[in-house]
């Protein structure tokens, strides 16, 4: 009987004691985010990935030393136009559309004295559309890439219309630049598997471009508000913009094609094979840049921007004379250059001035391309005349700048 009443107490004490243990550790804890990080595996990873890293030497272009060049000092020294300021086009291949919008705005400006800015963005996603639709009727034997040309533009509010930049940016919130790789990639591998399902439906093919499109940059709006007033965007391009579209001319300037006549820029860009470029000399086509630039037009303009006399860096364009003497350019320069491939129809700006210096021109040009912004005049390039009129290939102006230099055949 006593051992069992010790044993009762022993169990009594060791329960209270227990439950006493047990309430002294009930602690409130609570959770909190933390970056996850392990310091020690991640010098591990590092070392190893020093230890196994090839050096690669860093490249390096071949370019002119511009130190010897006597160029502008600054955007001050140029006659200049009015143009909306500098916008950078981001990670797309859409400098078609910025450079012929700018122009356009700039053309807005020059006959209404109205300043409005315009979506890119609203044509650059109808572009995709009627690019999709060909390669379909054409059973992908069209092209389906990012550029383009300025006269696609035109092409693109006649269809569709046209939105203030406000109304359509093709940003996300808070995305800082454009970005279309992976749209595109998206885009093309779509278009692309066509070939080998042969699902050439072309309502179903349009219907999945505009989806893709959509998660990238979202959907353009059917209609717009301005100054408490609701248009379509073809009511707007109408209303507001208030642009006749015919009244524009692109002219080229290639000896492989017949002079004075409306031809076919044989470019892949023009993958509509558009026919409406004059070709003119270039006797005549540099006459035409300077007269229309001199009497109150900015011009859009397009070529090649890979040579040894252009660099970002100092936002300069001349031709070296290690390339070609200034007195050895001529028609057979340019056509040499553009069938041997030298010279290609990479990138459009806009000339939105001119200054004269040591007996020739120089432009400013205005240019969303990523190089424009790593000198000392963000957004702008100062191209030499020679530049211009070898490397230059097409333009596109108001007809009136050019009515009394070129003659027009259709206008």
């Amino acid at each position: 009987m006593k051992k069992i009443i010790l044993w009762i107490i022993a169990i009594t004490t060791v329960a209270v004691v227990g439950n006493t243990a047990w309430s002294q550790s009930d602690r409130k804890d609570k959770a909190v985010y933390i970056d996850s990080k392990n310091a020690f595996m991640d010098s591990i990873k590092s070392s190893l990935d020093k230890f196994s890293k090839k050096e690669t030497p860093k490249n390096k272009s071949f370019k002119l030393d511009f130190s010897t060049v006597n160029a502008p000092t600054g955007i001050n020294d140029f006659k200049k136009y009015w143009h909306n300021k500098p916008i950078s086009q981001g990670n797309t291949n859409t400098c078609w559309c910025f450079c012929t919008t700018s122009y356009y705005e700039s053309e807005i400006y020059r006959l209404t004295k109205r300043e409005i800015e315009l979506s890119e963005m609203f044509a650059v996603y109808h572009e995709y559309i009627e690019k999709a639709k060909r390669f379909v009727r054409e059973r992908g034997n069209s092209a389906f890439a990012e550029g383009s040309e300025s006269n696609a533009v035109a092409r693109m509010w006649k269809m569709y219309g046209i939105v203030p930049e406000d109304a359509y940016t093709g940003l996300k919130p808070g995305q800082p630049f454009h970005d279309h790789s992976k749209m595109y990639e998206e885009l093309n591998k779509y278009m692309q598997s066509l070939k080998i399902s042969g699902t050439w439906n072309e309502d179903e093919v349009v219907s999945t471009v505009k989806t893709i499109m959509n998660s990238f940059i979202g959907e353009p709006p059917e209609t717009v508000t301005v100054d408490g007033k609701q248009f379509t965007p073809k009511e707007y391009l109408e209303k507001v913009v208030r642009l006749n579209l015919d009244d524009y001319v692109d002219v080229m300037s290639l000896m492989e094609k017949p002079f004075y006549e409306f031809v076919e820029y044989e470019v892949p860009d023009n993958w509509w094979h558009s026919k409406d470029y004059y070709n003119v000399p270039l006797a005549d086509w540099m006459k035409a840049i300077k007269s229309a630039i001199r009497n109150g037009y900015t011009v859009c303009i397009g070529g090649d921007v890979s040579e040894a006399g252009i660099y970002g860096n100092v936002g300069l364009a001349v031709v070296p004379s290690f390339d070609i003497p200034s007195s050895r350019i001529n028609d057979d320069a340019r056509q040499f250059r553009f069938s041997n491939g030298t010279t290609g129809d990479d990138h459009g700006i806009h000339m939105v001035g001119y200054t004269e210096k040591d007996g020739k021109d120089w432009y400013l040009i205005k240019d969303s391309g990523s190089g424009s912004r790593n000198n000392t005049h963000p957004g702008y390039y100062f191209y030499d005349e020679d530049f211009v009129k070898l490397k230059m290939l097409s333009f596109m102006v108001h007809k009136d700048a050019v009515k009394d230099v070129i003659k027009l055949g259709k206008y």
